[in-house]
């Protein structure tokens, strides 16, 4: 399967450890001014989608004679230019999918790019938004986690309580319990090798993986 790229409007405090996740066969899309960190990377979008507000009509001359496919809509929509992007991804058939600068910022722009990842065709995607740093994304039965220890990991029940977890290799283990929306229990787990896993019977879990900078093999800038 083909892997996508996708780059959102949001902030980008770790540009080198992103610049490391690219590949030279995925296919990289921007969700309008996410373009400009497409190119500050290095990188032109192959597709650019969105309504243009973020970006300047030279910008968007530049990337056009660069080679990119412009998608324009309309500003009075519905779906925010990264929902239109992960829709089209998503219906390319393209996975994994990564969504790249997407955290941190407007909290409500935050919340909503995260509960874009709960839509099930997003998690068939194996969709994840990352910053270099940190990765978030939907479990619904299982998933494995690579990193190193003292990594952290929270797992947030999303919408309604999660039942019969279990996990492997993290400080706080967690035996077919439960997790539920109102309580933190799931905050602040940490790996204890570089492997984790997560399984569950029911429900939805927000995974939020965190390397540790002192033990990553990625420490350098």
């Amino acid at each position: 399967m083909t892997r996508a790229i996708l780059f959102a409007n949001g902030e980008m405090p770790h540009p080198q450890r992103l610049r490391r996740l690219i590949q030279p066969a995925d296919i990289l899309i921007a969700a309008d001014g996410g373009a400009r960190h497409a190119q500050a990377l290095g990188f032109t979008p192959s597709l650019v989608i969105g309504d243009f507000d973020s970006l300047t009509p030279a910008e968007t001359e530049s990337l056009a004679q660069s080679g990119a496919t412009l998608r324009r809509y309309p500003p009075a929509k519905d779906e925010t230019d990264l929902e239109l992007a992960l829709q089209y991804a998503i219906q390319a058939n393209y996975a994994p999918i990564l969504v790249l600068c997407a955290l941190g910022g407007r909290l409500d722009q935050t919340l909503a790019k995260l509960a874009l990842l709960a839509d099930p065709a997003a998690i068939r995607a194996q969709t994840s938004l990352q910053d270099g740093v940190t990765t978030a994304f939907f479990v619904q039965d299982q998933a494995t986690l690579q990193g190193s220890p003292g990594d952290q990991v929270s797992l947030l029940p999303w919408g309604s309580p999660a039942h019969g977890i279990y996990t492997e290799n993290l400080a706080y283990p967690l035996r077919g319990e439960s997790l539920f929306p109102q309580r933190t229990r799931g905050i602040s787990n940490e790996m204890l090798t570089h492997t984790a896993g997560i399984r569950l019977q029911s429900g939805l879990l927000l995974c939020i993986h965190q390397q540790n900078l002192t033990t990553s093999k990625e420490t350098h800038p």
